[in-house]
C-alpha cells in the first residue's frame, strides 16, 4: 500500500475511545511523527528493492572553507603529486631522442625530397618499441590526421615528430599552468596568471634587460592582453584550456629564442621593446604625472585626432578613479584600438558607441558620431541599426570603427578618392624619371 494513502487512512480513522482534545500544535506533531515513520518505511523498501544505487560513484567533492586549514593543505598537497605524477608521464628528452631514432630507423623510401616517410606497418612497428609513455601516439586516428596526398599511403617522419613534441609541451605547459591555479577548478585568476609570468622572465633571455624595477609594470602589460581578449565576459578568471589553445603562449614563450629578430620583437605584444613602448607613451600622456591619464591627457593619444564625442564615451564606461584612468584600464584602451578587427576589440569599441546601451546602433547613435553612410559600408539585417554581429561580419568593422572616433581616420575616409590619385600621380612622376 502506498504511504501517502496509509497516513490519510491513519489520520481519517477515529480513535475508539473518547481522548481529550489534542491542540492543533499536537496534531501537527502526531502528523509530522507518522510521516516520517511511513516514507523512511518506504524510502527503506525501495533502497532494498534497486541494488543500483549502491553502485553510484560519488561525484561532488565540497571544496574546503576558509577557515579549513588542514582540508586545503591536503588539497593542495594532493593536487602536487597528482601533477607530479602526470609530469612523469610525459617523454623526457633522452625519450624523444629515442622515438627519433627510431622513426629514422623505419622510414619507408622512397623520401619526397629530403622528407623521410613512414608507413602504417612500420608506424604500428615503432610503437612496439617505443615504450608505454608512446602508445598513445601510434593510433590510427593519428596517422590518419597526419595522412595527406602521399600516393604510397605514408606520413611525414618529421610532421609526426613535430606533432608528438607539440603534444609534449601542451602537456608540460597545462601542468605547469595548474600549479597557479590556487582554486584547482581549471581556471586562472589575475594573481595567479600574474605569478606565473613573473616566475616565468627569468626564463626568458629576451627579458634579460628588464629592470626588476619594471617587472610589475610588465606582467601588467602581458596579463591585460590574455583578460582582454579571453575574458570577455569580465568575470576575472580565464580556463586553462582556453590559454592553450590561444597564440599568446606562444607568443610569450618565443622570447626564450636568444636570436628572436628585431622585426619579431616589434610585432610581439610581450616583448621587452614592445612592453617599454606601451609603458613609454603611458609616461609621456601623463603630463601632471600622478600615475593617471584625465581625459585631456589621454586626448594625445596616438596623432590626437580622437573626437571628443569619442573621449567623453570611453570616460563615462570605462572605470575610472575621480575621473582619471589608471594604467591597467589604459592597456584595455591601447589593445582595442590596435587590434580593430577582432571582436573582443569590436565588442570594447561598440559599448563606446552604442551610446544608448540598446545593444545595437540606430540611427541616432551614429549621426551623433558621424553620418548615415556608415549603414551602406556594413549592410545590417535590420536597416534601422547596426548589432556588434553585424559589424564583425561586414568584415568593415575596423574602417567603421576608426571613422567614429578618430578625426585621422574619418578625413581619411573622406579623401580616399583624392588620396588614391595622388598616390597614382606620385608613381607615374617616379617612372617618368
Amino acid at each position: 500500500m502506498d504511504w501517502k494513502e496509509v497516513l490519510r487512512r491513519r489520520l481519517a480513522t477515529p480513535n475508539a475511545a473518547p481522548e481529550k482534545k489534542k491542540s492543533e500544535q499536537e496534531l501537527k506533531d502526531e502528523e509530522m511523527g507518522l510521516f516520517t515513520k511511513y516514507y523512511s518505511e518506504w524510502k527503506g523498501g525501495r533502497r532494498n528493492t534497486n541494488e543500483f544505487y549502491k553502485t553510484i560513484p560519488r561525484f561532488y567533492y565540497r571544496l574546503p572553507a576558509e577557515d579549513e586549514v588542514l582540508l586545503q593543505k591536503l588539497r593542495e598537497e594532493s593536487r602536487a603529486v597528482f601533477l607530479q605524477r602526470k609530469s612523469r608521464e610525459l617523454l623526457d628528452n633522452e625519450e624523444l631522442q629515442n622515438l627519433w631514432f627510431l622513426l629514422d630507423k623505419h622510414q619507408t623510401p622512397p623520401m619526397i625530397g629530403e622528407e623521410a616517410m613512414i608507413n602504417y606497418e612500420n608506424f604500428l612497428k615503432v610503437g612496439e618499441k617505443a615504450g608505454p609513455k608512446c602508445k598513445q601516439f601510434f593510433t590510427a586516428k593519428v596517422f590518419a590526421k597526419l595522412l595527406h596526398t602521399d600516393s604510397y599511403g605514408r606520413i611525414s617522419i618529421m610532421q609526426f615528430f613535430n606533432y608528438v613534441m607539440r603534444k609534449v609541451w601542451l602537456h608540460q605547459t597545462r601542468i605547469g599552468l595548474s600549479l597557479y591555479d590556487v582554486a584547482g577548478q581549471g581556471y586562472l585568476r589575475e594573481s595567479d596568471l600574474e605569478n606565473y609570468i613573473l616566475e616565468l622572465i627569468p626564463t626568458l633571455p629576451q627579458l634579460d634587460g628588464l629592470e626588476k624595477s619594471f617587472y610589475s609594470f610588465y606582467v601588467c602589460t602581458a596579463v591585460r592582453k590574455f583578460f582582454f581578449f579571453l575574458d570577455p565576459l569580465r568575470t576575472g578568471k580565464i580556463k586553462i584550456q582556453d590559454i592553450l589553445a590561444c597564440s599568446f603562449l606562444d607568443d610569450l614563450l618565443e622570447l626564450r629564442d636568444e636570436e628572436l629578430s628585431k622585426e619579431s620583437q616589434e610585432t610581439n605584444w610581450f616583448s621587452a621593446p614592445s612592453a617599454l613602448r606601451v609603458y613609454g607613451q603611458y609616461l609621456n600622456l601623463d603630463k601632471d604625472h600622478n600615475g593617471m591619464l584625465s581625459k585631456e591627457e589621454l586626448s594625445r593619444y596616438g596623432t590626437a585626432t580622437m573626437t571628443n564625442v569619442f573621449l567623453d564615451r570611453v570616460f563615462q564606461e570605462c572605470l575610472t578613479y575621480d575621473g582619471e584612468m589608471d594604467y591597467k584600464t589604459y592597456l584595455d584602451f591601447v589593445l582595442a584600438l590596435e587590434n580593430r578587427k577582432e571582436p573582443a576589440a569590436l565588442q570594447y569599441i561598440f559599448k563606446l558607441l552604442d551610446i544608448e546601451n540598446k545593444g545595437y546602433l540606430n540611427v541616432f547613435s551614429l549621426n551623433y558620431f558621424f553620418r548615415d553612410e556608415i549603414f551602406d559600408m556594413v549592410k545590417p539585417k535590420d536597416p534601422l541599426k547596426i548589432s556588434l554581429q553585424d559589424l564583425i561580419n561586414s568584415n568593415q568593422g575596423d574602417t567603421v570603427t576608426t571613422i567614429l572616433i578618430d578625426l585621422n581616420g574619418f578625413w581619411t575616409y573622406e579623401n580616399r578618392e583624392a588620396l588614391v590619385a595622388n598616390d597614382s600621380e606620385n608613381s607615374a612622376d617616379l617612372d617618368d624619371t
